[in-house]
């Protein structure tokens, strides 16, 4: 096993050459690694290929589904190579590559009331370069972030985030602190919230199976008063990245608190299937998603 020192420097080393490297060139090495890690890594393309097939339905046979397994194994090392550039990319760049379709009234409206804004987000497209975008125009993101380890490739991994205009709260015991002084100050958090990691999300209906999501940003926005808005980026086509952002959730009481987490976050989760369908091979879940899935019953075949 590689020691811990190496795999930060094996990293660092490569984040540093896709950074200097020719776009046209370090975008080519993404694909040719996707096509690697689609081949080698058979538990995991199963994995995507059986949450794409949430996703497409039950009409959707085995070869398309591959096809969109394999082109989302391409958009996730295109997601890594960009990450490793976007530090090094100069903000003027970043607003002209990111063109907002759809919504982006809904961000300014709540950024203007002044009691901070809750942005949720599924893993589609690159969360990251709209929030170099959202920095560049005004609005910097805080997001939180599962901590790495070992814990120094952690902090390198802020530092990018942080140069790229993000802040990033590691998950943990002081991250709610953090994120609701965020708010309080009329701030902007970005929560990637369709999936459970730490597993005490709630129960909703994902493309008709049941699974968990994260109370957090329909907690912190009934406890704060904070906007709820959903939105993605998506990458592409060619250099650009296309942003939709949809309008304010009612998080507005109607019943017990837990009852409202509830039916906030199962309004999320249906916001997150539109957002998905859009692009499905843009979707970054490379692990077990469905509860059935998760108890070890496998994929179901529609």
């Amino acid at each position: 096993m590689p020691s811990e020192r190496a795999v930060l420097r094996t990293y660092v080393a490569i984040g540093g050459l896709l950074a200097v490297l020719p776009e046209p060139v370090a975008l080519g090495a993404a694909r040719l690694a996707g096509d690697v890690l689609y081949r080698l890594r058979s538990d995991q393309r199963e994995t995507v290929v059986g949450n794409l097939r949430r996703v497409m339905g039950p009409g959707a046979d085995r070869p398309s589904l591959e096809r969109l397994a394999r082109r989302a194994f391409h958009g996730y090392s295109r997601y890594w190579v960009e990450g490793a550039r976007l530090p090094t990319t100069s903000r003027a760049e970043v607003r002209q590559r990111v063109l907002v379709d759809d919504g982006w009234a809904h961000l300014v409206a709540a950024m203007d009331a002044g009691n901070g804004v809750v942005l949720a987000l599924p893993h589609v497209g690159s969360w990251e370069y709209g929030g170099s975008f959202l920095a560049a125009v005004g609005y910097p993101m805080t997001a939180v972030a599962e901590q790495l380890e070992p814990p120094e490739l952690f902090d390198h991994f802020v530092a990018q985030r942080e140069a790229m205009g993000l802040t990033i709260v590691p998950l943990g015991a002081e991250s709610g602190a953090s994120v609701l002084q965020t708010l309080r100050a009329g701030g902007l958090v970005g929560l990637l919230c369709d999936r459970d990691i730490v597993g005490n999300g709630i129960e909703v209906e994902l493309f008709g199976e049941k699974t968990t999501m994260p109370a957090g940003p329909a907690v912190l926005a009934m406890r704060t008063g904070a906007v709820l808005l959903t939105a993605a980026v998506y990458s592409g086509p060619g250099r650009d990245h296309h942003a939709v952002v949809h309008g304010p959730i009612d998080t507005g009481r109607t019943g017990s608190f837990r009852a409202d987490v509830r039916r906030i976050t199962q309004e999320i989760a249906d916001r997150f299937e539109g957002l998905i369908r859009r692009a499905p091979e843009q979707w970054h879940v490379f692990q077990p998603l469905w509860t059935a899935d998760l108890a070890g019953r496998g994929p179901v075949d529609g």
